[in-house]
């Protein structure tokens, strides 16, 4: 009877757990693109069944609502918790899947007949890969390629929402589709004046003032113009740049020998899913372009000579790079993103850009270099509430290497009304933010949130190839030297014996609503426009609140 009773218990508990399992479970976010639903994208054929894919599976946070709490008491200064941030660790234990449920994942990924190739639990993610075949048993789904309705290629997609057998959902899968192509957001001034048909020079119709060949700006003329001063270097903190291809840092090495300057920082590439770390030069065989990724190490840097690392983390999805930047030590706690794309769902990296809140960490992103956002103008990430969106400028200094002598708003910078339709955060909702002056929304997130530099007035040098000044420019440039600027203001907190500040805009919207902080803090711009707007006094859709002056990392670092 003992037996028989054991062995009734056991198949309860598998039939139990067979029944959990066999119901699929939706996955949280979207994943088909919508001209795929309509038929806008032509249907081309099936995919070859033995064709291997890599995915990226997200698990979901435990507890999100427990996670806005814990946001909002962070960084409340009237707080007990304030600034008081926690270790991945630490966040994993609060908020992250429980050990059984990512092993669940693991087990699930195994029974579909697909390899476990990377991800952590504190990651919150399994990396797999496996063929169409399998992925297509696995997730409910098949996979097809697509004409694609806006550029002159093929895709392929998923044909329906994914769903899982699994006990409970996942949050996303990524790399069921590469409907959007990411691309960095530099802009090259030979290429925007042909497709105007101008002169280059129309471009830029005054001298630049930099130090470089040309008078090209540098990286350390930003240093120069935006703090001014020599006891801040970024030293003890670790910076990371998110990137979705390689680079040749043979490049950086040129740039610096060019002009004259020694590099100290330590530069590393990181693969967040094995991607090649690598980029050649396209002329020389390969199929691969680093100015992006040279340009915003030679930025930050610049701003940040004395940063103790920084981390290139590459990848070829959006998960994997970010995940991998909330859990690598040492803890990248300044970031610059400087390419753009439209994701499956704007919500899919919220988990990671709230744990990065959570963990004391800062996101920059590029807010575009075409002009006013729209549906076509892509936005995201930088219309992401959880990040700094980051315009640009036009900046003549007094001198080559010398200080801010004036600056107005670039033409071409990103900004406006989230096309993506993300809620107004609390932050950017307080009075006398959004006016009928600045022409913001008071229901959508606004953008962007500071500027610097973009103009087409940088040294650069790519692709081993002869190096250019003032070809290249945009937002590229300027979320990158945020990310230093925050690094010098991060080494004078600890200096103070406190924490980073995290995310800064909870901290710089409500400071610089006083007029004679904002004065202190800021280079208020206040002239030039970009497309539907225009830039005013105090906030507003072109260079937000503006750039920043080094009284600016006296207050934060007083927070």
């Amino acid at each position: 009877m003992r037996n028989a009773a054991r062995f009734t218990l056991t198949l309860a508990a598998v039939m139990s757990s067979v029944t959990t399992a066999s119901i699929a479970q939706s996955v949280l976010t979207h994943h088909v693109r919508d001209s795929v639903i309509t038929g806008d994208a032509l249907y081309v054929e099936r995919m070859n069944p033995v064709e291997v894919l890599q995915l990226d599976l997200v698990l979901p946070l435990r507890d999100a609502a427990g996670l806005k709490q814990f946001l909002a008491n962070v960084y409340n200064p009237k707080s007990s918790v304030y600034h008081q941030f926690l270790t991945p660790a630490e966040f994993t234990e609060r908020f992250g899947p429980t050990q059984q449920d990512y092993e669940t994942v693991l087990q699930f990924a195994k029974n579909y007949g697909l390899e476990v190739v990377g991800g952590s639990r504190d990651g919150m993610e399994v990396q797999v890969k496996g063929s169409v075949a399998a992925i297509e048993t696995a997730f409910h789904v098949s996979m097809s390629s697509y004409l694609h309705p806006t550029e002159d290629r093929i895709f392929y997609s998923a044909d329906r929402e994914p769903t899982v057998d699994l006990p409970f959902s996942l949050w996303h899968i990524s790399g069921l589709n590469n409907f959007s192509v990411p691309h960095p957001l530099y802009s090259k001034r030979s290429e925007v004046a042909a497709a105007r048909g101008i002169q280059a020079e129309a471009l830029v119709s005054h001298a630049t003032t930099g130090s470089g060949p040309s008078a090209s700006f540098l990286g350390s003329d930003m240093r120069a113009a935006y703090y001014g001063g020599t006891a801040l270097t970024g030293a003890g903190q670790n910076l990371g740049l998110f990137e979705f291809e390689g680079t040749d840092l043979a490049d950086v090495t040129t740039y610096y020998k060019n002009v004259k300057q020694t590099n100290s920082v330590p530069i590393s590439l990181l693969s967040t899913d094995g991607t090649s770390t690598s980029c050649v030069d396209s002329r020389a065989g390969g199929r691969c372009d680093d100015t992006e990724q040279t340009l915003d190490i030679t930025q930050a840097a610049g701003m940040a000579p004395g940063l103790s690392s920084l981390v290139v983390y590459i990848g070829s999805t959006d998960t994997a790079i970010i995940s991998a930047m909330t859990t690598h030590s040492p803890l990248p706690t300044t970031i610059g993103c400087s390419w753009g794309w439209t994701p499956d769902d704007p919500s899919t990296l919220d988990p990671y850009f709230e744990k990065m809140s959570a963990q004391g960490q800062n996101f920059f992103a590029a807010s575009g270099d075409d002009s006013t956002w729209s549906t076509r103008n892509e936005a995201w990430p930088a219309d992401d509430a959880n990040v700094v969106s980051v315009g640009g400028t036009d900046l003549t200094t007094a001198s080559a290497g010398g200080a801010w002598k004036s600056e107005t708003a670039w033409a071409d910078s990103g900004g406006g009304i989230s096309p993506d339709k993300i809620g107004i955060p609390s932050w950017q909702a307080a009075a006398g933010v959004i006016t009928s002056t600045n022409k913001g929304s008071t229901k959508y997130r606004n953008g962007p949130d500071v500027s610097a530099n973009a103009n087409f007035t940088f040294y650069v040098c790519a692709d081993q190839t002869t190096c250019t000044a003032n070809e290249y420019g945009g937002t590229s440039f300027a979320a990158p030297m945020w990310a230093g600027f925050i690094a010098l203001v991060n080494q004078q907190r600890v200096a103070n014996g406190k924490s980073t500040i995290g995310f800064i805009n909870p901290a710089i919207y409500s400071e610089n609503l006083t007029a004679a902080t904002y004065s202190a803090d800021f280079h208020d711009i206040t002239s030039g426009k970009s497309g539907s707007y225009s830039a005013v006094t105090g906030y507003d859709l072109v260079t937000g609140w503006g750039s920043p002056k080094a009284a600016l990392i006296t207050k934060l670092a007083a927070q």
